[in-house]
């Protein structure tokens, strides 16, 4: 009885995230020079990345206190799309902002792509877009205070392609993605790709657009990078509401897999309902960490 009762009691410390001590970054204690609530409007801030001047959003929380280390959160665009689009709006930065309260909070980076054949996207050409990603990173923790333990990418279709990306170009400098409907290929190949990263993806049996496969394939190398056990993940049929399957992995990998029926969309909803799953799902796994 004890050994079953004591069993079960590691079973559960072992699926519990470890909460590690943050890691401020150079920003912490300082007045912020560059990054001020104007960030967050037009015409936002500009970088020079790789030889080419780039656009980039930030939003600040309300009472943002410079000794206090905050999440760092990227919210990458669709194609056709920019870093003021995601930034704008009630709903903007994937409406995370409305959804994430707690003591950690958050700042936002919503960045902008570069011109392609489709419109503006995450091409990635000759590593640029990663590049550019890790000189904000840089910029922005010298301006202001984050927890250099808690980074982390999210973005639908090419957002999605992109944080895809990242994580197999930054691994562990990443601490988790949120990958709405993207593909393994869009954004140039997968570099290194080897490390683990906490994970979660959505993608629609019937999208059209960016087919369920590549969803599956970016799933599947983080399932084995994560060390997760087998298990079937399975799909809704026509009409029925979405199915999540979590993965048993390492602890401090998590990794999560929602289908849904429907459509390229960064905003699914289940048959009869008024609001969508993905901003709070990717809240709740995002969560986890602290």
């Amino acid at each position: 009885m004890l050994s079953s009762v004591l069993a079960g009691a590691l079973l559960l410390l072992g699926a519990a995230q470890p909460i590690l001590a943050a890691k401020p970054s150079p920003g912490c204690g300082k007045a912020p020079k560059l990054i001020t609530a104007a960030a967050a409007t037009t015409p936002g801030l500009s970088i020079t990345s790789g030889g080419a001047k780039r656009q980039y959003f930030v939003k600040l929380p309300a009472n943002y206190d410079n000794n206090h280390p905050y999440r760092l959160i990227f919210t990458m665009h669709a194609v056709g799309g920019s870093g003021q689009q995601v930034s704008s709006g009630a709903g903007g930065y994937y409406n995370l902002p409305n959804l994430i309260n707690d003591t950690t909070g958050a700042i936002y980076v919503a960045p902008t792509g570069t011109s392609g054949s489709l419109g503006i996207g995450w091409w990635n050409n000759g590593g640029s877009d990663v590049t550019l990603v890790q000189d904000l990173i840089k910029e922005v923790e010298n301006d202001v205070c984050i927890d250099q333990n808690l980074r982390f990418s999210t973005g639908f279709s090419h957002g999605a392609a992109m944080s895809f990306i990242l994580a197999c170009a930054l691994g562990k400098e990443l601490r988790a993605v949120a990958v709405l409907s993207g593909s393994p290929q869009i954004s140039g190949t997968c570099p290194g790709g080897t490390e683990p990263v906490a994970w979660y993806s959505q993608h629609g049996t019937r999208d059209q657009v960016l087919n369920i496969s590549g969803g599956r394939q970016m799933r599947d190398r983080f399932i084995k990078n994560n060390g997760c056990a087998a298990k079937e993940a399975k799909e809704p049929a026509r009409g029925e509401p979405h199915i999540k399957t979590v993965y048993e992995c390492k602890p401090e990998y998590p990794t999560t897999f929602v289908a849904f029926d429907g459509d390229h969309t960064p905003s699914p909803k289940d048959p009869g309902a008024s609001s969508t799953f993905s901003d709070k799902y990717t809240w709740e796994f995002f969560q986890q960490f602290k």
